[in-house]
């Protein structure tokens, strides 16, 4: 025990073991490199997730069998193509942006790996654009990648609409190292781990800022 406790907050990750790990875990095809570079070329913010975290969420969709999946944050659709890809024949992923410019940049790209007819952009605000997909539902899994002033509401939204054993998955769940920070952004952050254990079995996994990982109960 004491060998272990010796051990607690100590990180082994360096630049050389992560590039490896990656490269044997989730390394990128022709789609993937297109889109993660994407916002470099188009000049969009690059706040995609890591290839690794893709990858996490991509095996998560599959351990669920996943067919009807929402992503509130698009971008220019790097974890979208992850996520596409794991779903079986007529499985669909509904992905809301509410930027134009990132919805042009995403269809762009999900055209490019031949996942057009799996996945639709829907460009604007989430909570508007959610009520319009609701008949669809229930859904297999939400995943937030989005505004963190919202990640209340949207968590608040997938408890309605996850069927029971599905997932809810949050990026950025450190909030970029704010958590504790009494700003609304950091403080929506937090009533998103605490309210979201009422309807789900939760716990948040220590990727580079945090994933909320949740099943519904």
């Amino acid at each position: 025990m004491a060998d272990q406790r010796s051990r607690a907050g100590v990180s082994y990750l360096s630049d050389e073991i992560l590039k490896y790990v990656t490269g044997v875990h989730a390394s990128h095809d022709g789609a993937l490199e297109r889109a993660f570079t994407s916002p470099e070329r188009e000049g969009l913010p690059s706040i995609q997730v890591a290839p690794s975290e893709g990858r996490l969420l991509q095996i998560l969709l599959r351990l669920a069998g996943a067919s009807k999946v929402v992503e509130v944050g698009t971008l220019a659709g790097y974890s979208a193509i992850w996520m596409a890809r794991a779903l079986p024949p007529g499985g669909r992923l509904w992905s809301v942006e509410v930027s134009a410019r990132h919805a042009r940049a995403a269809r762009a790209n999900l055209e490019a790996a031949g996942l057009a007819e799996r996945v639709t952009v829907l460009q604007g605000e989430a909570l508007r654009v959610l009520p319009t997909i609701e008949r669809h539902g229930p859904f297999d899994a939400v995943f937030l990648d989005a505004d963190k002033e919202n990640y209340a509401p949207y968590g608040a939204w997938a408890a309605k609409h996850v069927r029971p054993g599905g997932l809810l998955l949050a990026d950025n769940a450190f909030f970029f190292g704010r958590l504790m920070e009494a700003g609304k952004e950091a403080v929506s952050v937090r009533r998103l781990h605490e309210e979201s254990r009422t309807s789900f079995e939760t716990v948040c996994i220590g990727t580079g800022d945090g994933l909320l990982v949740g099943v519904r109960r």
